[in-house]
């Protein structure tokens, strides 16, 4: 039953992944969108805590925890995303719906492999600015639309009881369009200008994952990954068109420019992660992770200003989870999960010189299927990004979140009397 679900989801999938829109973030203008990904539900309603060696979900933080699965398990998740935009004068709303991500594991005794698709960042923004002096009516557009996604294979393989290594390797590949409009009121045409960026590349992640007992019920957990800095291709096309429009400022296309095709190499940056816990496996947990992200180089040709730079990112996050009894027998809400978290962000964007940060919390649970150990997780994160400050804007989310986690045994051989 499981691989008729996976193969349904993967279709579904491959197609609404290229055709979402999956932020409304004015950022997302900036390097190659808003990174949006943040792990699975179950490790984003703890603010991204995942150090336990789990044996029932899949780890997509760590490539070291697949040699953790004891049955073949597969992932979904997906997000409502509720956002109020405001500055220092006005305010707007804006609602999303997205696929967050799609991962297999796979155990083969002391080795597990896995293997998925991540829509990994976003492009979704229009800024419409009208302005009027002297009678005279100026119209400037940006529109944005687009992303990058990553098929990744992961493996790892547990070299002691307690220490597991892994590495991983991700395709990145997407595509980004940004359009200018520009356009003067009384004046019978305007500007358009449409750059699209196609993206590719490959990058490594490295991992381990280690846990000792500091009492009969009592376990330290730990996990370390980093992924390499690594390059990613732009090929870039540039066309400019003639336009007219309407009172409403519809237009149509008069003259179209042939394109203008060049390259241009970013890179994405490196990323350390390090999370540390202590709890009672199946009981409770609470841990605390810090990720470092070098600066790296993803501004483009279109979207370089004066008033942006990168810095170095940090995250900071605590959080865990509690089961009152993960073997009762009766009393099915003593089998659920309950998990929350609170993190601190600096995105590593910068801009009229102030650093774009994220401040939020987040709450979940995990519901078990009766008669199986699948379960279905529901996340809920509050906070906001961004400040009203300097001109900027402040975006203040709310994010209802759904993921399923299936699990099955996979190649058995069956016996006969």
């Amino acid at each position: 039953m499981i691989k008729k679900i996976i193969s349904g989801l993967c279709l579904l999938f491959s197609v609404v992944s290229f055709a979402q829109e999956g932020t409304s973030s004015p950022y997302s203008f900036y390097g190659i969108g808003d990174v949006r990904f943040k792990g699975t539900i179950e490790s984003r309603s703890m603010a991204g805590i995942q150090v336990e060696q789990d044996s029932i979900h899949i780890n997509l933080d760590n490539p070291a925890s697949f040699s953790n699965l004891k049955l073949t398990t597969f992932t979904v998740g997906g997000t409502y995303n509720l956002t109020t935009l405001k500055n220092e004068s006005s305010s707007e709303k804006a609602k999303r719906t997205t696929f967050d991500y799609l991962a297999v594991g796979l155990p083969m005794g002391k080795l597990g492999v896995g293997f998925g698709l991540i829509p990994y960042s976003s492009v979704g923004y229009k800024i419409r600015e009208i302005t009027t002096v002297e009678d005279i009516t100026k119209l400037e557009e940006y529109k944005g639309n687009g992303g990058m996604n990553k098929a990744f294979f992961a493996a790892s393989y547990k070299l002691l009881p307690h220490l597991n290594f892994g590495a991983s390797v991700d395709y990145n590949f997407g595509t980004i369009e940004a359009t200018n409009i520009k356009a003067i009121n009384g004046v019978s045409t305007g500007s358009r200008e449409l750059n699209k960026a196609d993206l590719s590349g490959v990058n490594f992640t490295f991992g381990a994952m280690y846990q000792a007992k500091l009492a009969k019920k009592l376990t330290l957990f730990s996990s370390l990954s980093y992924r390499f800095e690594s390059k990613l291709a732009s090929r870039n096309t540039r066309n400019i068109a003639t336009i007219s429009y309407s009172s409403g400022y519809d237009y149509s296309i008069v003259q179209a420019e042939g394109d203008d095709s060049y390259r241009k190499n970013l890179t994405l940056p490196g990323e350390l992660k390090f999370g540390l816990g202590i709890g009672e496996s199946k009981k409770w947990l609470v841990g605390a992770q810090v990720i470092s992200a070098s600066k790296g180089d993803l501004e483009n040709t279109y979207n370089a200003a004066p008033n942006v730079s990168y810095e170095k990112a940090m995250k900071y996050s605590i959080g865990g989870y509690f089961i009152p009894n993960y073997g009762a027998f009766s009393g099915y809400f003593k089998r659920v999960v309950y998990r929350a978290g609170l993190k601190y962000e600096e995105t590593g964007l910068v801009v009229n010189s102030e650093s774009i940060k994220d401040k939020g919390f987040s709450l979940g649970f995990g519901l078990p299927i009766t008669g199986s150990f699948s379960n279905v997780n529901f996340g809920f994160e509050f906070g906001k990004r961004g400040t009203t400050s300097a001109g900027l804007i402040q975006e203040n989310y709310a994010k209802f979140s759904v993921g399923l986690s299936l699990n099955d045994r996979w190649f058995v051989k069956r016996k006969y009397d």
